[in-house]
């Protein structure tokens, strides 16, 4: 069926970006664009030809704007089929000009509801009523109407339009179930907002809808024979790994995405200039230092060989010296909040060396509010490990530690609670000496972190994620040197715990908080 010589294009958008290049080139090629509110001041000044949408409707806007677009003149003319006789009939008796083009973004509802100072009524007036009923329209009627709901997609439309006249099925096929998305994603978002502001204050909704966008397809997943890709969150935090830009080197994996978000997560677990070097998602180096440079040798210093191949965050922009340090390791990836234009260039020898750099975003803004996991017919959802506001740490032991084991205890624990369970972290007050991870006892845990460790453990600290279940592992951690534990406590047997320490002279300490990472 060919198409009429008078073609429309409603067009409304919250983000101009775009817009008006778009509008330009179809009415150049014979749509007549119709428009409502600061859309169509936006194209005037542009000096766009633009038909104002009460024109077409007889309708003021109203009730501040609520009211613009919800009109039999408007739906009608985008939803009627073009191949049922019957539809086409109404429409030309009601005046129906078709409407062939939607181009409609919707109110930035989610970036007004995460504005600390936005108040209650602002957020609920960025609930956008008309834009979603316009976008789902015009997609369920995707034979005959294209829908735009991204500024990317404005490009490849106009190209087709331009060559051909028209979209072809699949595009306006492609874009309906972009719109649908778009749409969906959009109501999980609402839909979050009032769940979370329950006056009946339920912290978890009746339904957890999560939305994110395909952002890369991958080369693989974990394994070689495993299809994988990234997709990210519709607004991820500035500091997220996800949203670091890529400076350089190979294509990042599925395994570097996973391994740089527990390495970045870390490193924002401090204030001072830290080094994070991760190994399959478990950390096997980490210190802290004046300079960076130094704070990156120690950290790769605490286990070297664990270290060849691996990924390093840190806190700091990269500097020369730190980068210089960086290149005579065979690494991964890093990942730091910016590189001077030296630590570019050394870092630039190595090609297939990953740089990400997260612009000037400190690692401890991206930590996630939420985490979730999926299971075989289901999702578990928690929220992110923090340390509880008001946890305080208790003495057991007959002997109080000193001021440096009580720096190391504290470096010890903040690093535990992002190794895998069971967890053993021997430290010092700077760094990490020995890491056992994810293992099926304490005690070899214990023993695994002590054999790691290239230096003695004479005066250090031990921090473990879960209670000690027997006074094995204190009296492992004893015979290697360790003056000082922390650990949370809670064990039937932790009076068996405090006397083996007490037996070695040890300082020991109860969190009375846990830190499972499964």
């Amino acid at each position: 069926m060919s198409r009429p010589a008078r073609r429309r294009a409603l067009v409304s958008v919250f983000r101009k970006d775009g817009i008006a290049d778009l509008c330009r080139r179809l009415a150049k090629g014979g749509f007549e664009i119709i428009s409502t509110g600061g859309t169509a001041r936006h194209l005037a000044q542009e000096g766009i030809p633009v038909t104002p949408v009460e024109e077409i409707t007889g309708f003021p806007e109203m009730l501040g704007g609520r009211v613009k677009t919800l009109h039999p003149l408007v739906h009608g003319a985008i939803l009627f089929r073009r191949d049922e006789a019957s539809h086409r009939e109404a429409a030309s008796a009601h005046g129906m000009v078709p409407i062939d083009l939607v181009a409609v973004n919707l109110y930035p509802f989610a970036d007004t509801a995460a504005r600390p100072d936005a108040r209650r009524e602002e957020i609920v007036e960025m609930i956008d009523i008309g834009g979603p009923s316009m976008v789902r329209a015009a997609a369920k009627n995707h034979q005959a109407v294209t829908v735009l709901v991204d500024p990317e997609d404005y490009a490849p439309v106009l190209a087709e339009i331009e060559a051909s006249g028209d979209t072809t099925a699949d595009t306006r096929q492609r874009l309906a179930a972009r719109a649908f998305a778009h749409c969906a994603a959009y109501d999980a978002q609402v839909a979050a907002f009032l769940s979370g502001t329950a006056e009946d204050g339920t912290h978890w909704p009746a339904t957890f809808q999560p939305f994110f966008q395909r952002h890369a397809t991958l080369r693989y997943g974990e394994n070689p024979h495993q299809r994988a890709a990234l997709y990210r969150a519709p607004a991820p935090a500035p500091a997220s790994v996800v949203a670091a830009r890529v400076l350089q080197g190979k294509e990042l994996s599925f395994n570097n995405y996973l391994d740089l978000d527990a390495a970045w997560l870390l490193a924002g677990e401090f204030e001072e200039p830290v080094a994070v070097v991760v190994k399959h998602n478990n950390p096997c180096g980490v210190a802290t230092a004046p300079a960076l440079a130094t704070a990156y040798v120690h950290a790769r210093e605490a286990d070297p060989l664990s270290a060849f191949g691996g990924i390093v965050a840190v806190n700091r922009p990269v500097d020369g010296e730190t980068a210089r340090e960086m290149v005579s390791t065979f690494l991964e990836a890093i990942v730091a909040p910016g590189y001077t234009d030296e630590a570019r260039t050394v870092l630039a020898a190595k090609r297939n060396l990953r740089l990400l750099d997260s612009q000037g975003a400190a690692p401890g803004d991206g930590a996630p509010t939420l985490d979730f996991r999926r299971v075989t017919g289901g999702l578990l959802l928690q929220d992110f490990d923090r340390e509880p506001a008001g946890a305080g740490w208790k003495v057991v032991s007959r002997r109080t530690p000193t001021s440096r084991e009580q720096a190391a205890m504290a470096f010890g624990w903040k690093v535990a609670r992002h190794v895998r369970s069971n967890a053993i972290v021997y430290a010092a007050p700077d760094r990490t000496l020995g890491i056992g991870a994810g293992q099926m006892s304490r005690v070899d845990a214990a023993r695994i972190g002590a054999f790691k460790a290239r230096t003695p453990l004479q005066g250090s600290a031990l921090a473990s994620d879960a209670f000690f279940p027997f006074r094995d592992a204190v009296d492992a951690a004893a015979e290697a040197g360790v003056t000082a534990i922390v650990q949370p406590g809670g064990s039937i047997r932790d009076p068996e715990v405090i006397a083996a320490a007490d037996e070695a002279d040890m300082a020991l300490v109860f969190t009375g908080v846990r830190h499972f990472r499964h």
